[in-house]
């Protein structure tokens, strides 16, 4: 694969172009992490800017979305669904119906009963992955 960096002309838009046959995984994530834009977040009666890399995961109570970072957890105006539009190609995967984690945030995983996965995260919360989501998340981490 050739790699090519141009800088562009003045008043010239920049501009990321990739042309291959298949896109890596890997590429496809780095690529994404460019386009990445901070979400909003609501805690009390604050507006908050959340990087996505800063979130660990992401789950909906109640009719309601949340955005759970290292220590702190924001509401979100989003549905679940919406945030995973915007963030599943990058380092995020949906693993139940009402839970979207951050990979690059799971610190082991371990069995749990009837087929499901408990991830362990870095801040050491525990979420539970879905059956019907755990050939997916084993896909991800190359098991």
């Amino acid at each position: 694969m050739k790699i090519i960096i141009e800088q562009p002309q003045s008043g010239e838009d920049e501009q990321i172009i990739v042309r291959c046959h298949n896109i890596p995984p890997d590429l496809l994530r780095l690529l994404n992490a460019f386009k990445a834009q901070n979400l909003i977040g609501y805690m009390r009666n604050d507006i908050h800017r959340v990087d996505p890399k800063d979130i660990y995961y992401i789950e909906t109570v109640d009719s309601k979305t949340f955005l759970y970072c290292e220590k702190d957890v924001y509401e979100s105006k989003q549905k679940l669904y919406e945030l995973e539009e915007t963030l599943i190609s990058g380092d995020f995967l949906r693993i139940s119906k009402s839970v979207i984690v951050n990979l690059s945030k799971i610190k082991s995983l371990s069995p749990a009963l009837s087929g499901r996965l408990e991830a362990v995260l870095q801040n050491s919360e525990v979420v539970i992955v879905s059956r019907q989501y755990v050939g997916e998340l084993k896909k991800n981490f190359g098991l």
